[in-house]
């Protein structure tokens, strides 16, 4: 846990943040910090220091400061349907990296994802909607090509991947990984179990 909120870390201490937090999650061992009104009065003075950038999925049962408990002013969060990365999503992330010094950036799916079994059922979902789905398609196109047994649970996985991909051809976020500032990493969530896979 990182006791100061501006403490500076690198993105294997970051990782490690986020999995000692998991592990107390799931052990029901919480440390509820998000509960300090003197974190929130401190951070409105001094601005941010995020120790690590969460790119996740909107998914109500999937909340990033939960799961890994931390309290505010910890993760710099991102969250779309699916998980899926758009110019707005990216350029969020870039922020994140180019501003407040980020050194990890979790790419977090999860298990019984909406926004892929949308685009596994091949339904027409109207334009916005669509949208979402029309970005996962690429993984499932892929996934399929292995064959049809477990491919929503494949093209969860490969859709974390994609979006991992995506963040890596950024040139802002490729260069801070070039000069090892900057770890870019695929995760998935068990809603039943409650823990996050970092072996994606």
């Amino acid at each position: 846990m990182r006791e100061n909120l501006f403490e500076i870390v690198d993105s294997a201490r970051a990782l490690q943040f986020l999995k000692d937090g998991n592990q107390r999650y799931v052990s029901g061992k919480t440390m509820r910090q998000s509960d300090d009104s003197r974190d929130r009065t401190e951070l409105a003075e001094k601005s941010q220091r995020p120790f690590a950038a969460v790119f996740g999925c909107s998914d109500s049962r999937t909340a990033p400061e939960i799961l890994f408990d931390v309290g505010i002013g910890q993760l710099f969060v991102v969250r779309t349907a699916g998980n899926v990365a758009d110019a707005i999503s990216i350029g969020s992330m870039e922020f994140a990296v180019s501003n407040f010094f980020v050194p990890l950036i979790l790419v977090m799916g999860h298990e019984k994802c909406g926004a892929v079994a949308g685009a596994v059922s091949g339904a027409d979902f109207g334009p916005n909607i669509g949208a979402i789905v029309r970005e996962i398609q690429p993984s499932l196109e892929k996934m399929r090509s292995a064959g049809d047994e477990g491919v929503e649970q494949r093209c969860e996985n490969e859709n974390i991947r994609h979006t991992v991909a995506k963040l890596n051809s950024s040139p802002i976020l490729s260069q801070y990984v070039k000069d090892k500032k900057l770890l870019i990493l695929g995760a998935k969530y068990g809603l039943n179990t409650g823990v996050v896979n970092f072996d994606i």
